[in-house]
């Protein structure tokens, strides 16, 4: 650390050319010239390592580190460190180089798998091949200190303090090898005993063979101790042992080449014939392997076991896997291994190398990558982040809930379940259920199924204000649907679902919906029905005990008078009387029969119980014998304005559809609860004016006037005989006694037309007091034969 202090302190005391990095820790580095320390590269916060030498403390090594400048500012192959900036001034010489680690520190600790070191030793032979024979040249420090792991977990050469050509007569080596540390151990026979100047009456690779020898023994044990231990095999791979005795020959003449020693172990059966091996070779050409060639690299990439470098997968595999995928090519097969590979990568490091690509492949319009892409997003998504999902990834997916491929759309809806969690309220209450109402009506019955099963899992992210709309329409169309499958998932989705359901809706829209599945053809749904059933009767009873008996008024009495109203008895017969009107008293049923005088009907209440505006009761009518048409005509004259009503039945069924429009426009797009594929579509009835309506009727105790009633009709068939639909609009007054204000209505349009459109023509309001009509009710000389056609 005081090191680190001093050389801070000079790099920004003394002044020299600029050097955009900065320090880190120190690493531990034994038998070698230089300090090592971790560092940031300013420019783009990227990880580095710097190589620091002191001129003015080591200045006997001056030549050594220059020499280790030039050599690797020179020197380009894939297995040497790679240099990106180096300082050198009167005091120091800095180097910036990749981020590296110490070969000796996963050595000593033995972390490393056996393949792992065969792969990296191949990588050394490979470098050191190509120094010897490609740039015939001596490295002269092959030992772990000058061997370093990469980010990406690939071996590197450097120590290239004494790297020396042979072509060069005044060669760095010759003159300097000796200032090399601990050089006495890991020089070679004929070195120790006749100097550095035996390298040019031998072979350029006899030096660094038996250099490379003893970093074999390294590896697999340690470093070396002692010259007792150069040549033995413990721990050494046996399929090693004799090419590795080759490399430690005494005999400079005898010794194997390092590129012989690597071509004996790339031989059939040979130690070099590892996957990891075939990997890191068959990667540097993936683009321009053929389909079949693919798919055997692909093959050899998963059997790779768990023991290999996950440094390598991540840095160098991995991008060479997502190249192939966006531009070369390599499909369905090279995308699900690189979702294999990045699947222990931390939400850093997916982020900043695997989320980019994939986003950009939700974009591809190619199907079979859409596909591959939706069976894997369960390995992928706990790496998105929620606004990754959110904004760039949902909004490509939604295309596929359109596509013509069915397996697009069903995968589609399948990973809804997946990203769920991942979207926002309003995606999930808005977009979303606008594409899962198309697919609830999909041609394709394993779709809908699907969709009734994916609405079920996501039923508690539904906002709560369209939850129970959206469930109950869409469950109530899959029980009507012609598949079994999806008819059964809609009993299943709502036993899972019963708790989100309000009582009333349970009681009034689900249980009328489930009843007819009690009497499905197939046993599977009636069995399922039965059960669903079941929980919603269990729940709606439970409910039902906790309203009151009665909210009826409880009843008052007058001076101390009995009720007039009794309860029938809890034990009686269905068939008895359910209340009786006054109390059964022998002495108050007193006197004679007699019949009951004709009354004027009571008045109209103020309001009725549809809830409709009630009608006003004309004051000072005559005593008069009135039929019922008489009085509901006169009903109808009391309204100051014409009413637009429906009938009772009507109403029910409009009012019904009027609610399931709320639920479908909540529901998206979907339409009406019957547009499945192969189902029609059904309309509420339209609106009828009040005075086409059924007449309200009114009993009051006498016959209805059903004649009087037949001989109008005939009356008018005889004035009108155009045809039907063609009849002149009719002018009706009604008019009311008393003070009250008169009505004229006047009704055009087409009636009995199917135009079903009525007119409010004038309203004119007098105070006059206008006798009441009254409709002469004699028969009339009709003949009895054509009576039944007012019924046309």
């Amino acid at each position: 650390m005081d090191f680190l202090k001093s050389a801070v302190a000079a790099v920004g005391s003394v002044k020299g050319p600029p050097f955009p990095y900065t320090f880190g820790d120190q690493v531990t580095l034994d038998q070698s010239i230089w300090k090592l320390f971790n560092g940031v590269k300013r420019e783009d916060k990227s990880d580095c390592s710097i190589f620091t030498f002191d001129t003015v403390e080591n200045k006997s090594r001056l030549p050594l580190a220059r020499n280790a400048v030039r050599k690797l500012r020179t020197l380009r192959h894939p297995g040497v460190v790679k240099v990106l900036d180096t300082v050198e001034t009167d005091t120091y010489i800095y180097i910036a180089t990749e981020r590296l680690v110490p070969l000796q520190w996963p050595v000593r600790r033995k972390a490393l798998s056996e393949e792992t070191l065969k792969w990296g030793l191949f990588t050394i032979a490979n470098t050191l091949a190509f120094v010897n024979e490609e740039a015939h040249s001596v490295h002269g420090n092959v030992r772990t200190s000058s061997v370093f792991i990469s980010q990406s977990g690939e071996w590197r050469l450097g120590g290239l303090e004494v790297l020396s050509s042979m072509k060069d007569d005044d060669a760095v080596i010759y003159t300097y090898g000796s200032l090399v540390p601990d050089i006495g151990i890991y020089a070679s026979p004929e070195v120790s005993k006749s100097g550095w100047d035996t390298i040019k009456r031998n072979s350029v690779s006899a030096v660094d063979s038996y250099a490379f020898g003893l970093l074999i023994f390294e590896v697999f044990n340690g470093c070396v101790l002692s010259s007792d231990q150069i040549g033995q095999t413990k721990n050494v791979p046996p399929s090693m042992h004799q090419s590795y005795k080759r490399l430690l020959n005494a005999n400079p003449k005898a010794r194997l080449s390092v590129a012989h020693f690597r071509d004996q172990g790339r031989r059939s059966g040979g130690f070099f014939e590892t996957p990891l091996i075939k990997l890191s070779e068959g990667l540097e050409h993936l683009g321009l392997k053929s389909d079949g060639e693919r798919d055997e690299f692909l093959s050899e990439l998963d059997e790779v076991s768990n023991d290999f470098p996950e440094e390598y997968f991540s840095a160098k595999v991995l991008p060479e896997l997502l190249k192939s995928v966006e531009f070369g090519g390599g499909g369905p097969r090279v995308l699900a291994s690189v979702v294999k590979i990045s699947a222990n990568f931390s939400d850093e490091q997916y982020d900043a190398r695997v989320t980019p690509v994939i986003v950009r492949l939700f974009a591809n319009p190619d199907r079979a990558i859409r596909v591959c892409l939706l069976d894997n997003l369960p390995q992928m998504i706990d790496h998105l982040s929620q606004k990754i999902v959110n904004d760039k990834i949902f909004p490509q997916m939604v295309t596929g809930f359109s596509d013509i491929a069915p397996v697009v759309r069903e995968q589609t809806v399948k990973a809804i379940l997946t990203i769920i969690t991942k979207l926002s309220d309003r995606t999930i209450n808005g977009e979303l259920l606008k594409h899962l109402a198309k697919t609830a009506n999909d041609e394709q019955p394993g779709i809908r199924t699907n969709t009734t099963i994916c609405l079920g899992k996501i039923a508690r992210h539904l906002g709560a204000n369209t939850r129970q709309k959206v469930l109950t329409a869409a469950f109530a169309r899959s029980l009507r649907d012609p598949f079994v499958h999806a008819r059964n998932a809609a009993l299943l989705a709502l036993a899972a679902t019963s708790d989100l359901f309000n009582d009333e809706d349970c009681a009034t829209k689900l249980l009328p919906a489930l009843c007819p599945a009690l009497i499905d053809k197939e046993k599977l749904v009636r069995d399922q029905a039965n059960k669903c059933f079941d929980v919603y009767v269990q729940r709606v009873r439970k409910y039902a005990n906790t309203l009151p008996d009665s909210v009826l008024p409880p009843p008052t009495t007058t001076n101390g008078a009995p009720p007039r109203m009794s309860t029938p008895q809890s034990d009686a017969g269905w068939a008895g009387w359910a209340i009786s009107s006054f109390t059964n008293k022998i002495n108050t049923a007193s006197g004679e029969m007699q019949s009951k005088p004709s009354q004027a009907p009571p008045p109209l209440r103020p309001s009725s119980t549809d809830g409709r505006p009630s009608l006003p009761v004309a004051q000072n009518k005559p005593k008069t014998s009135t039929s019922v048409s008489n009085l509901h005509r006169q009903a109808v004259a009391g309204s100051t304005a014409p009413v637009l009503t429906r009938t009772s039945t009507e109403q029910f069924f409009t009012d019904a559809q009027d609610e399931d429009d709320e639920i479908d426009e909540a529901w998206g797009e979907m339409g009406g609860e019957d547009s499945f594929f192969d189902a029609p579509s059904s309309r509420s009835a339209p609106l009828v004016p009040a005075a086409a309506a059924a007449p309200v009727t009114f009993d009051d105790g006498g016959e209805p006037d059903f004649e009087g009633w037949l001989n109008a009709q005939a009356k008018a068939k005889s004035k009108n005989p155009l045809p039907k639909g063609l009849a002149k609009p009719a002018t009706t007054t009604t008019a009311n006694t008393g003070r009250l204000p008169v009505t004229r209505t006047t009704t055009t349009g087409a009636v009995g037309s199917g135009a079903g459109v009525k007119k409010v023509a004038s309203t004119v309001v007098k105070p006059n007091v206008v006798t009441p009509r009254i409709i002469d009710t004699k028969p009339k000389e009709a003949a009895d034969d054509d009576w039944g056609d007012a019924w046309d």
